[in-house]
């Protein structure tokens, strides 16, 4: 099969190539940890990093390139300003930004920007995979965990809000520098689904007694150690909860919508279990695909 175009998504720390078909369907692959934090320091730069990747796979000199991600911020290889909300493939191809000097022809997508009074709010590189989903008609929420999950509106193909949350930057923080340090030990990685559902609940339900929950994962070790298992599965599920509670207050009612999960792996399946705990409807996408259908459709408005 003939190759279409090279879609990437280039974020801070992780780099995810496809060569395409007309068709979208993926002819090869490939990924690295070249993310947008060192590939400024590699050999040849950004540039270096695409082409070496390209070289891999035998990639056509004159292949073009779409890309999103962190690679289009103001530390990253061309900077692609903002769109505003709302957003839609057409204002996203619109902004595209060419590379310039390249040696291809590089095309990267612009991030999306809220700037609605006391709700300011940037992403880059979601958008790219909201806008992959197939959401049919109607107003649909998403949400995208990580260390700064989104949560985001969605009317037809137009992506008309969002509201991040700092879940897992507050998570790093609290268990590595404050006195909860003590208790979340670096090699507790076991999740504890029971405890983790019994932390989401009592969040959800009183979100004001949160820092008070948080040291009372402290003194349960302290007072009763044999029965003080899983600090890091409730610190997590505190936080999630948390989150939803603030979703809630910005979207309404979670158990009136069915909202779109759009994660992988552990993190698919802790938002899942927190899902399932508050009795709120929840549909799984391959976020993977959705960021390849963005690109894609990026590229056939931007190429033909």
């Amino acid at each position: 099969m003939t190759a279409f175009a090279v879609l990437v998504d280039w974020g801070t720390s992780s780099f995810r190539l496809w060569l395409v078909d007309g068709a979208g369907d993926v002819l090869a692959e490939r990924r690295s940890g070249e993310g947008m934090a060192t590939a400024g320091e590699a050999m040849g730069g950004f540039a270096g990093v695409l082409e070496r990747q390209l070289d891999a796979l035998g990639a056509d000199a004159d292949l073009p390139v779409i890309a999103c991600g962190m690679v289009g911020a103001r530390q990253g290889w061309v900077e692609a300003p903002y769109v505003e909300t709302p957003a839609d493939p057409k204002s996203l191809s619109d902004g595209a930004v060419r590379v310039p000097d390249a040696g291809r022809a590089v095309f990267i997508l612009p991030g999306v920007c809220q700037r609605a009074e006391g709700a300011f709010d940037v992403m880059r590189g979601e958008e790219t995979q909201i806008l992959g989903l197939d959401v049919g008609e109607g107003r649909r929420l998403a949400c995208l965990p990580g260390t700064h999950s989104k949560w985001v509106v969605l009317e037809g193909d137009r992506l008309t809000g969002f509201s991040t949350f700092i879940t897992g930057d507050l998570y790093a923080a609290i268990a590595g520098h404050t006195i909860l340090k003590h208790s979340v030990e670096p090699q507790d990685d076991a999740f504890d689904v029971a405890a983790f559902q019994t932390a989401v609940r009592t969040a959800f339900a009183r979100p004001a007694e949160l820092s008070n929950r948080l040291f009372a994962i402290r003194a349960a070790g302290l007072l009763a150690p044999g029965e003080a298992q899983h600090p890091a599965t409730i610190l997590s599920g505190l936080l999630i909860g948390l989150e939803l509670v603030g979703a809630a207050s910005r979207f309404g009612r979670l158990d009136e919508t069915s909202v779109r999960l759009v994660a992988a792996g552990p993190l698919a399946e802790r938002y899942r279990a927190a899902f399932d705990a508050l009795g709120f409807a929840a549909h799984e996408e391959d976020g993977e695909a959705a960021v390849r259908r963005g690109l894609l459709a990026a590229a056939r408005k931007i190429l033909t």
